[in-house]
């Protein structure tokens, strides 16, 4: 693999494109959406910052500081990668709230929604969406309001125009608006998923906004670092032309594999079969798919316990012989990494960054490997499903 010193950054190469070259190949959006993660992340924190004594206040009305039972079951809903972003954050709003907190896909809710919803249990109900239309969002939530009037919901979008705003207007629940740049305008979710967790973790920190404020410039100044890093690998590893990518990770970063693997499924059109696992699960049965053609991506822990889980795994798919690359993407401890991995990606320094917050950090190169890999199979990243299979906002779902 190519040396950090001699890294040449190929989505700053694309992002130099006439934008008469960039829109014929699909490439308006995409480059420059993955590119300005590090200073969206400051703009959403600057932007949010002052409404945190309403968020606050919101959140105590809700009964997340109240005692014992009396505190609600706190949902995170979505679908897809707006999902995702749930399970990024699960871990962390459990541990800063002190509250049950469960990541629940809309399109679950909509289907099963009295056994989700039951009787005489407080729930807080926390929808994220970039575009605020998603059929099964809005159905859930209209329907939560015409049944179940006792739910409290926030909902945190990207588009101040889409339904699931207008749903809750008017009404004594909250909206969370961020910044128009963060409503991606290509096809696959990535600014957005990350600034919505960002969001989602000032949340987490409402009543200790102060010890995040760091820690989201400690993440804008890695991925900055990261970003060149991880474009140059993606670009290099999405030449060879993998059938298959693996992601694997625990706690929270369980989340960033599963979108990583999402990234690659929609921006190459299925060509690269991608899927996730958390890193003690995968020996369960998904091992059998790690084929001498795949790519093997461990998001390794900082954490000791979990970071041993992980170093054993990469360990036992190299003496395996299991898959053609492993690949190892850390923010800390470095060294003992080499002998493990093909390759180790991480920011030029060393960074102190809890994992609950390391999501928006590790999904970047799936991002980016989606990216290079859907140009290297002929496809356009703005829109890369020719068929019409995926489209940015999904279509046509019947709600009964």
């Amino acid at each position: 693999m190519r040396k950090a010193e001699e890294t040449v950054d190929p989505l700053a190469a694309l992002l130099r494109l006439p934008a008469s070259e960039r829109t014929d190949r699909g490439l308006l959006y995409t480059p420059g959406e993955i590119a300005q993660q590090p200073a969206t992340w400051r703009e959403t924190y600057r932007r949010l910052r002052p409404r945190v004594t309403q968020i606050r206040e919101f959140l105590e009305q809700s009964g997340v500081r109240a005692a014992g039972e009396r505190r609600p079951v706190v949902f995170l809903v979505g679908a897809g990668t707006s999902d995702y972003i749930g399970r990024s954050l699960w871990h962390l709003l459990r541990a800063e709230w002190q509250c049950e907190v469960f990541p629940v896909p809309s399109p679950d809710l909509l289907t099963d929604f009295s056994e989700f919803a039951l009787p005489g249990r407080p729930y807080l109900w926390i929808s994220f969406s970039r575009s605020g239309d998603s059929p099964e969002g809005v159905a859930v939530v209209e329907r939560a309001i015409a049944e179940r009037a006792e739910i409290r919901h926030l909902v945190i979008s990207c588009n101040s125009s889409g339904r699931l705003l207008r749903a809750i207007e008017g009404r004594p629940h909250m909206a969370v608006q961020l910044d128009e740049s963060t409503n991606d305008r290509g096809l696959a979710m990535t600014s957005s998923f990350t600034n919505m967790v960002i969001a989602g973790q000032m949340l987490a920190h409402a009543w200790t906004i102060d010890t995040y404020e760091p820690i989201c410039h400690r993440l804008a100044d890695a991925a900055q670092q990261l970003i060149p890093l991880a474009a140059a690998l993606a670009a290099e590893l999405a030449e060879k032309q993998y059938t298959r990518v693996c992601f694997v990770g625990s706690g929270v970063l369980a989340g960033a594999a599963t979108e990583s693997a999402l990234k690659l499924l929609e921006l190459t059109a299925g060509n690269v079969q991608a899927f996730a696992q958390s890193t003690l699960s995968l020996r369960h049965g998904p091992m059998a798919a790690i084929d001498a053609d795949t790519l093997f991506v461990s998001l390794v822990a900082s954490q000791p316990q979990r970071r041993n889980y992980d170093l054993d795994l990469l360990r036992e798919v190299g003496d395996k012989s299991l898959g053609r690359t492993r690949l190892a993407i850390a923010t800390s401890d470095l060294a003992g990494l080499g002998p493990l991995a093909d390759a180790v990606l991480a920011p030029e320094r060393s960074y102190d960054i809890p994992d609950f917050y390391r999501p928006v950090l590790d999904v970047i190169f799936g991002q980016l490997l989606g990216m290079f890999a859907s140009l290297q199979f002929g496809l356009k990243p703005d829109a890369p499903s020719p068929s019409g299979a995926i489209n940015r906002v999904v279509q046509n779902v019947e709600i009964y």
